[in-house]
């Protein structure tokens, strides 16, 4: 079952939460996370702390580790930064066009983690593992919080939505991108009791749905910090991760679409011809075509959009081969371009859902890629289906939206 436990938030004074929260590190580029620069509360500060440092800086030096660390600190002493008093659990609300979402952060156990209780569904980098290994080895705090999901549980649901009801919130702003972000904080000792009982006796797992790499360093922190600590008991602060744990019902994936450079020396006409080998292709027009449902692809080519309909014999039926991300990958990117391996391929890029169809088109226009492929998106359950399995998504399948915040809570220890 399900252990997770309280804790003593570092939280932005309620003025300025709206100033300190930001997108997670891992979703910005470096000179996204520039623009805010100036704004000395935002939290790239801390997360992308090269926004302080010369542009040339290498973005994993430690010196950069270093400058996260001295700004956290400053933000501490500044009062930017408040630390609650009591143990607590934080409940928040993200609204995105009219959908609502509503998840518990706390600190979830690494126990769990490394047992298989939390279940995981992507390959991890060891590169990007090792950046936040360090951040947080040097700003002793996990400042970006991990997504997770599990199916929904009437018993903790209702003492969440209670609380909700009765009590006024900590936070509640809506951010530039037009998705309100509300916070209460749960400060009550009998509150904070029922909730811990009721994941650790209906809960039977979780599931990451973002922040693999998050999860993988803390447990690769807490391993080292365990060996280092002869007396541990497994219960001081290291040996849990902060998450955010939402019900599957009220998730929503968005596509994770795909673009490559180039056709592998096909022209046009050869590349539409063997297309027919595996899908139903349909020629569009100028405008958009969003996929209607699964095995549906859109396709921009050379000014084009097409509709391409994968064939009931080009893919078997297991939890893998099913996803149109594996169509995709086996009867295009591979067979036909010689994209064998998408994580280290500098032929094929990703683009996330929320950036929309003209985002590809855009980047066919420009010269920037040869065409574009736009996918319908996976769904909660065949996520949760697959991390039963054991088995391991295709990389990046699924897109999340909307973002936790990272800076309205941070877990130090």
């Amino acid at each position: 079952m399900a252990i997770i436990t309280p804790f003593k938030g570092l939280r932005p004074e309620k003025e300025l939460a709206e100033k300190v929260a930001t997108l997670p590190y891992d979703v910005v580029s470096v000179a996204e996370a520039r623009r805010f620069a100036s704004n000395p509360y935002n939290f790239y500060h801390v997360t992308r702390a090269e926004i302080d440092l010369p542009e040339n800086i290498d973005v994993h030096s430690s010196v950069v580790y270093e400058k996260a660390a001295q700004n956290l600190e400053k933000m501490i002493a500044d009062g930017t930064l408040i630390q609650d008093s009591t143990p607590c659990y934080y409940i928040y609300r993200l609204v995105m066009n009219g959908r609502s979402q509503t998840g518990l952060v706390c600190g979830s156990s690494l126990n769990d983690y490394f047992d298989g209780t939390i279940k995981k569904h992507e390959f991890t980098r060891p590169e990007k593992e090792l950046d936040r290994i360090n951040h947080i080895k040097a700003t002793r705090a996990q400042t970006g919080v991990v997504f997770l999901a599990y199916n929904d549980e009437a018993t903790v649901e209702q003492i969440i939505a209670d609380w909700k009801s009765n009590h006024a919130p900590a936070y509640d702003f809506t951010a530039e991108d037009s998705v309100q972000h509300t916070l209460w904080v749960v400060d009550d000792a009998a509150t904070v009791d029922a909730i811990t009982a009721g994941y650790a006796n209906n809960v039977p797992c979780t599931y990451i749905a973002d922040g693999h790499h998050r999860a993988a360093s803390a447990a690769k922190v807490c391993m080292e910090m365990r060996e280092e600590d002869a007396h541990s008991d497994n219960t001081a602060p290291y040996n849990y991760f902060i998450t955010c744990i939402f019900p599957a019902s009220q998730l929503h994936i968005m596509d994770y679409n795909r673009v490559v450079k180039d056709l592998d020396g096909m022209n046009i006409a050869e590349f539409l011809e063997y297309l027919d080998q595996d899908f139903t292709v349909s020629e569009i027009g100028p405008e958009p075509y969003k996929p209607q449902c699964p095995h549906d692809f859109g396709m921009y080519l050379d000014g084009t959009w097409y509709r391409l309909e994968a064939l009931p014999d080009s893919f078997t039926d297991t939890p893998i081969d099913v996803l149109d991300v594996s169509i995709l990958q086996e009867n295009i990117l591979s067979k036909l371009l010689n994209i064998n391996d998408p994580r280290t391929d500098k032929r094929v890029d990703f683009v996330g859902g929320i950036r929309g169809l003209h985002e590809l088109q855009q980047r066919v226009d420009s010269g920037e890629a040869a065409a574009a492929f736009a996918l319908y998106p996976v769904s909660i359950q065949q996520l949760f289906a697959i991390a039963d399995s054991g088995e391991v998504m295709p990389p990046k399948s699924t897109w999340f939206e909307p973002k936790v915040r990272d800076g309205l809570v941070v877990y130090r220890f």
